[in-house]
């Protein structure tokens, strides 16, 4: 029977899940493509054998899967805290955009850039869905308060915006003028939103 560094075959179950996991995101954040998560080089990383992986994902779109499943949260968190700093609902539209523009300024962004592109885009579309819920919560929340009738239907609108302004930044627009456009576009759709 193989060493065990934790207490229970459990906690070593889970340490290894986590590292494995962690090892594909750092291929991901390293190499920008999807390719270089390969269970082999996943298995190097963590100092596995490579059918060990087999153990834990039945296959690469599991194990990238896992990724998005474990980055939503660091996205989300981030979205939540700066629009929860916030004061007003048009405030909190604002962080929303600032706080995304800034994912993809810390880099951030580029698991699911990476991801994006991959030969297992199709069978990760589930993991991204619920990724896309869980960041366009606040933001409908945010709108709600704002009387908006429809609020989740303006949130996926303005996330169209939010996204335009990323593909920009990942082109190479600069950060300060793009983020600050993307804002002031996003405050001001708001004035639609207000009764006449």
């Amino acid at each position: 029977m193989p060493k065990i560094s934790a207490s229970t075959v459990a906690d070593h179950r889970a340490q290894q899940y986590r590292a494995l996991v962690t090892a594909a995101r750092e291929l991901l954040e390293a190499e920008g493509d999807g390719a270089a998560v390969t269970f082999a080089a996943v298995a190097r990383r963590t100092g596995l054998a490579r059918n060990s992986v087999y153990k834990y994902f039945p296959d690469r779109a599991a194990l990238l899967a896992a990724v998005v499943h474990e980055s939503t949260p660091r996205w989300t968190e981030r979205i939540a805290a700066a629009m929860a700093a916030a004061r007003t609902p048009e405030q909190q539209v604002a962080a929303y955009v600032r706080a995304q523009c800034e994912l993809v300024r810390d880099g951030e962004h580029r698991i699911a850039r990476a991801l994006a592109g991959d030969r297992d885009a199709a069978a990760l579309r589930e993991a991204a869905g619920d990724a896309h819920r869980k960041l366009l919560s606040p933001l409908v929340t945010a709108l709600s308060e704002l009387g908006d009738r429809s609020p989740l239907r303006t949130a996926q609108l303005l996330q169209g915006l939010v996204n335009a302004a990323v593909t920009a930044l990942e082109s190479g627009a600069p950060y300060r003028p793009t983020t600050e456009r993307a804002t002031a576009l996003a405050v001001a759709s708001l004035a639609a939103l207000r009764p006449n």
